[in-house]
Order: structure tokens, then sequence, then C-alpha cells
């Protein structure tokens, strides 16, 4: 039998079982097999690889893998533009929209308050209508499930680390490098529709006594019709927006990721 000499850099290792994290690991295998492939069978999403090189030069997903390769695979970087080495997959589209799976609520209500189009379908679509949307669309699909990113359909992807609502605003942020796009307000929480501002005169039958009176700027749903202003939530909202951008550009100023060599 075959066998390639496989080692995962940065956050990859994210992925792996303790024992085999920043280190060279022998995988076999009975070729021809795609290095696409091998790279999924060790726990990898092909959405989390942004570079791989197979004894020191750059190959596509395609590489099938050769008995005694020495195959390395780097995530994304923050810093570092590695497109004109080698395109894993096509550009990612401008601007960035997000599709989310079921058990994202949270972090797509985050999101559309940054004023990013993060679609949500709730507990209404499958991961293959998740999938099928992800690549029709050009969205980028955010999830926790690994095998959610394993299927073929999806080209842009990201497998977050944690629970933490919060947290995974602050990953995703890191991750696009976002913080010159946030436009907060301008999308609605509830739909994902883009607000406009609105007269109050033309929604005044609408608002409750005391809104009327003591509120004047108000913002409206191109979608579903839902009127905003900044009520007594806008204080807790603009601490969170304020948090995230601090948080984000914090991460985003650490040193950028070292580019090695093949092992």
């Amino acid at each position: 039998m075959d066998a390639a000499y496989f080692r995962f850099y940065a956050e990859l290792n994210d992925f792996a079982p303790p024992k085999k994290r920043q280190r060279t690991v022998v995988y076999p295998f009975q070729g021809p097999v795609s290095v696409k492939h091998m790279i999924e069978a060790a726990g990898i999403p092909h959405t989390e690889v942004e570079l791989i090189l197979a004894n020191g030069q750059p190959v596509g997903f395609n590489y099938l893998v050769q008995d005694g390769d020495r195959i390395s695979i780097y995530p994304a970087f923050a810093t570092i533009d590695v497109s004109p080495v080698t395109q894993l997959r096509p550009p990612l589209p401008k601007p960035h929209r997000f599709i989310l799976d079921n058990h994202l609520g949270r972090l797509a209500r985050y999101l559309r308050l940054l004023g990013f189009d993060a679609l949500y379908l709730n507990d209404t679509a499958d991961d293959p209508e998740l999938a099928q949307i992800a690549h029709d669309e050009g969205r980028i699909l955010l999830t926790r499930d690994r095998g959610l990113l394993k299927r073929s359909l999806v080209t842009f992807g990201y497998c977050l680390r944690t629970k933490d609502s919060r947290e995974q605003v602050t990953a995703v942020l890191h991750r696009y490098q976002l913080y010159n796009q946030i436009t907060p307000w301008s999308r609605c929480l509830r739909c994902n529709g883009q607000l406009q501002p609105v007269k109050k005169e033309t929604i005044m039958h609408r608002l409750a006594p005391k809104t009327k009176l003591y509120f004047h700027e108000f913002r409206i749903c191109r979608g579903c019709n839902q009127i905003y202003w900044k009520g007594s939530h806008y204080g807790k909202l603009k601490s969170l927006i304020t948090a995230a951008i601090s948080d984000g550009n914090r991460k985003s100023q650490k040193s950028a990721p070292h580019l090695p060599g093949s092992e």
C-alpha cells in the first residue's frame, strides 16, 4: 500500500485528534486518490483549505497523491494573499453574503445587525437545500457541521469552532476581514431585508403613544415593513457592535501566519 506524509498548519489542527496536531502524519492510501479526498478523510472540510503544497509545489484539489509525497495544507491567511500561487476555488463574490444552518439563528441576527446579508431559514431547509442555495447564490455557508461543508456543492464555507454567538461574530469578521464593510442598522433583524429611512408621519398610525412622543427617526424594512427606531434596546446593541469590532481588530493585529515550506 502507498503512503503520503501530511502536515496541517495553524487552525486546521482544530479538526485533528490531539496526537496528530502540529506534526507530520503518515496516511496510507490505495491510488489513484485526490488530495481533496485525503484531506476530507482526515476530517477537514475542503472549505477550510486555502493552499496545498505537494513536495513544495502548489497543487489543486484534483491533484492525485503519489507514493512518498509530502503534502502541506494551509488555512486561509488573513494578511497574505496566496491566490496568485494557486486558486483552489473561484474568487469569493463581493459583497460577502452568508447562509447559516438551522442552529445559528442568533449569529444570523448579529450579522444582520452589523449590516451583512445573512440568510437564515430556521428549520425549513435541510442540508442538501442549504448546500444548493449556497452554491446557486454564491453564499458563504456558516455551520458547525463538518459533514455539511464537505458536500461537493459547497464552494465557500466556514466551520465555526465555538457555540458562543458573540465569539462566532468575531471569528467571521476576522476570517473574511469584514471590519471596513460593517454598516450597522441597515438590515432587518427579522427577515434580512434592507432598511431605509421613513418619515414619521407616514407610519404614525403604527406607533405606540410613547414611541410617537419620544422618538423621531425611523427606518423601515423594504421586505417585511418592520419598523425600527433607537429604543431601549439601542444601547445594548450598540455595545455589541463596538465589542465585535474591537475584538476583531485586536485579533487581526496579531502577527501574520508564517508560511513554511513543505516538511
